[in-house]
């Protein structure tokens, strides 16, 4: 089916220890038996996810990529912790281990149980015979789940000291501005103009604090293998913190590409956002403000830095690839992309447009 989450070879230069890893888990998780068979999941552009397959139980394990890392990226243990303390209160994956001992296959590490279900991308399998009714109930269980996730009382969970709430714009402002100067490369703008414009318009007053996904996309969730309008697992939680609500939804609609979008930006497609019967990014922006009652008068702030955001992640990416230290020919056009973003994020400021 075009919704499996099928595997791969694993790359040249990012195989595992496979004897390692098998005496780690062994030792870790009771009743584990066999010989593993060892494969790559070839989506995802960060974090490196593997399919560990046991004769009777099926494990994914992640690891941050090869190479130079930003220094506050790719922090296994947050996304392990997170997930640990999200089970019963959203859906997440059941996770089994995680080790810092970076003797073991050269990084620190997490393994899950696999979540068995659909995961979709850019379309919606035309086998699911949807027509929009059941497209936009996909659309409203995701999210909904985001205002779930925002409405969670994260303090009971335990993960107070999981981030600091307060002054999270700000940081998320200057810390991104100055990721993009690290990764900067010389075939792309700098865009001093979009970074001063969100330092100017920042607002001042924050929209109180919840729990923030930060990569919160519908190709980011395992839906469930008989009715694939609900989700059973939400994904990659690398970047999870605590702040603004809003901040999220910046970078959520950030991704939501629509069917009049101009051309360019339909590069970005990851989900299937401009299927008919999805909402909207107003739409979107609408449900949102009823079911939380935050006020979303000042969005495009958010919109724009999400738009941003996304270009110094990309911008990250292709700094690796720029200087050989991976040789991955996915991220070859991810300067022009970065271009792409920078240049929209000065258009939604010049129009105001959402």
């Amino acid at each position: 089916m075009a919704s499996e989450n099928k595997t791969v070879e694993v790359r040249k230069g990012e195989e595992l220890d496979l004897a390692a890893i098998d005496a780690v888990l062994k030792d870790a998780i009771p009743g584990l038996s066999g010989t593993a068979r060892v494969t790559q999941y070839p989506s995802g552009a960060s974090n490196l996810t593997y399919a560990v397959d046991y004769p009777e139980r099926r494990l994914v394990l992640r690891r941050p990529p090869f190479g130079t890392r930003p220094k506050s990226g790719h922090d296994m243990h947050r996304e392990y912790r997170i997930m640990n303390a999200l089970k019963g209160s959203f859906p997440v994956p059941n996770t089994l281990y995680y080790t810092d001992d970076e003797s073991i296959i050269g990084a620190e590490f997490y393994v899950m149980d696999r979540t068995e279900g659909h995961l979709i991308h850019n379309d919606i399998p035309a086998d699911w015979g949807w027509g929009e009714a059941e497209t936009r109930q996909l659309c409203e269980t995701f999210f909904g789940d985001l205002v779930k996730l925002h409405q969670i009382d994260y303090a009971a969970l335990g993960l107070s000291d999981f981030g600091r709430p307060e002054g999270y714009v700000a940081r998320q402002i200057g810390g991104w501005n100055k990721r993009f100067e690290k990764a900067w490369t010389d075939d792309v703008d700098k865009f001093e103009d979009v970074r001063d414009w969100l330092d100017a318009n920042q607002p001042s007053v924050e929209n109180g604090a919840a729990i923030l996904h930060g990569d919160y996309r519908i190709d980011n969730c395992i839906l469930n293998l008989d009715d694939p309008r609900k989700i059973d697992a939400v994904l990659d939680w690398e970047i999870s913190a605590l702040g603004d609500p809003l901040m999220d939804l910046g970078n959520t609609l950030a991704y939501w590409i629509e069917e009049d979008d101009p051309q360019f930006m339909h590069m970005m497609v990851r989900q299937p956002s401009k299927a008919k019967g999805m909402m909207t990014r107003q739409e979107i922006l609408d449900f949102y403000a009823v079911r939380t009652g935050q006020d979303v008068s000042n969005f495009q702030f958010y919109y724009v830095y999400g738009i941003w955001r996304l270009a110094v992640i990309i911008q990250q990416i292709y700094y690796r690839y720029y200087h050989g230290q991976t040789d991955n020919p996915r991220f070859k056009p991810y300067g022009q992309m970065t271009t792409a973003l920078g240049q929209l994020a000065r258009m939604k400021i010049n129009t105001g447009q959402l």
